[in-house]
């Protein structure tokens, strides 16, 4: 799935709740912390997994909404 962050982004913080524009709501999983400010950076979720655009890894997330 691709879509959108909706709004800003600051990174991962280790419990980082991801809301993205086609409405879904993401959690991140896995401890990785990384700051880097963007707006509206473009997203690629495949299976558990959520690259950010701008971020030097994917993160492995859950759905909650």
């Amino acid at each position: 799935m691709r879509s959108r962050v909706d709004g800003t982004w600051s990174g991962w913080s280790g419990d980082t709740i991801v809301p993205l524009e086609n409405g879904t709501v993401w959690q991140q999983m896995n401890y990785h912390y990384c700051y880097r400010y963007r707006y509206r950076p473009r997203v690629h979720v495949q299976g558990s997994m959520m690259q950010v655009e701008g971020m030097p890894r994917p993160i492995r997330v859950r759905r909650i909404a």
